[in-house]
């Protein structure tokens, strides 16, 4: 066996090298002298103390609630996934290697992500090296246009909603009218023509795109109606599984599959290199709070809802209807009363109904 073969059999991971021996420490000071013991028998390249280090570390962010979960915890199942991923990536079982350095990412620590996205690289170009060459039919993305008329726009929006106030729709706005007539006044804009110069609009057209840079990855989904329906839950599921299920159309029982608000850019460094971040979200000095996806079939409604911060959307593949209430009538949308659902209204949107907004709540 050369040098060569030798290196590409071992995955580099040079924050962990230097910060294990802290974090150990650190983990011992807290109680995790198990883990630790077992952590450091899976240095050796041991799969099975890697695995139950894994199954350790995940049991820690599950005890409460995950504002609750010690840092320190996030980042030793950052370090178990980086340890399992060394075992499969050795023995050749690069998918599931992938697959748990994907949920390092998503629930692990901040500490190790280099660590983790170059492993994920260098797991990738290796397993495209063995894909080159493979032809594959082309597959469209069903129901991908922008563009529509108002006769198509009326099938598929709730009953009176055009006959609502429209908003105003512009193109090349300077960022200081942007400011004065939109940011500071808070008043909503469509702005047109600014993302023509995005790869995305193109490339995720294309599913065979989408599966070749991202298929293989581990992604946090939404299965239901809506996040304040009972019956709602979050699977994790590869990328390619996803896609698939928009294309077929299914549908579990409970409802449709959707990708929302994750920070999938983060995750997946190929998808983030087809978008373009607006100069608009930096207007008045302001700073990029967060940048999220989402990805999901026709007929999925997110529940009425306010955020935190203003938000700029980008509308890249397919069709979107919004509905806006101004601020000042907050109180009338009945917000839910509990704190974790507070910015959420009891009334229920959807497109299916005749009335803009349903309710039902008990009368005083």
């Amino acid at each position: 066996m050369t040098k060569h073969d030798v290196d590409n059999d071992h995955l580099s991971t040079p924050t962990l090298d230097t910060e294990t021996p802290n974090l150990l420490q650190i983990l011992t000071k807290h109680g995790g002298y198990a883990y630790v013991s077992i952590s450091t028998l899976a240095s050796t390249g041991d799969l099975n103390a890697a695995e139950t280090a894994h199954d350790m570390a995940w049991e820690q962010l599950h005890t409460g609630p995950w504002h609750s979960v010690l840092p320190i915890w996030r980042d030793a199942y950052s370090m178990s996934c980086l340890q399992v991923a060394k075992v499969h990536y050795k023995s050749g079982n690069w998918s599931e290697a992938i697959r748990v350095l994907d949920l390092g990412l998503i629930m692990g620590g901040a500490l190790l992500r280099d660590d983790l996205n170059s492993a994920i690289e260098t797991i990738t170009k290796r397993s495209r090296g063995y894909a080159k060459g493979e032809v594959h039919d082309e597959e469209k993305i069903v129901g991908c246009s922008s563009k529509s008329s108002p006769r198509e726009a009326e099938e598929v929006l709730p009953k009176r909603s055009l006959s609502s106030e429209i908003v105003k729709k512009t193109s090349a706005l300077s960022l200081e009218r942007f400011l004065c007539d939109h940011l500071l006044s808070g008043s909503p804009v469509i702005l047109r023509d600014c993302m023509d110069h995005w790869p995305a609009t193109k490339k995720w057209k294309d599913m065979d795109y989408l599966k070749g840079v991202a298929g293989d990855r581990t992604v946090p989904v939404e299965v239901g109606k809506n996040y304040l329906c009972s019956e709602w839950k979050q699977e994790l599921i590869t990328f390619s599984q996803f896609l698939e299920r928009i294309k077929s159309n299914e549908r579990s029982p409970m409802g449709p599959t959707y990708l929302a608000q994750h920070p999938l850019f983060d995750q997946i460094q190929e998808l983030r290199k087809d978008i373009l971040i607006p100069d608009y979200c930096f207007v008045g000095g302001g700073e990029l709070r967060s940048l999220n996806s989402w990805f999901g079939p026709a007929g999925t409604v997110t529940p009425l809802h306010h955020d935190p911060h203003h938000n700029i959307l980008a509308q890249v593949v397919g069709r979107k209807y919004i509905r806006l209430y101004p601020a000042s009538i907050s109180e009338g949308l009945y917000p839910y009363t509990e704190s974790m659902l507070s910015n959420s209204s009891q009334g229920r949107v959807d497109p299916n109904m005749l009335s803009p907004l349903e309710l039902d709540l008990p009368l005083d």
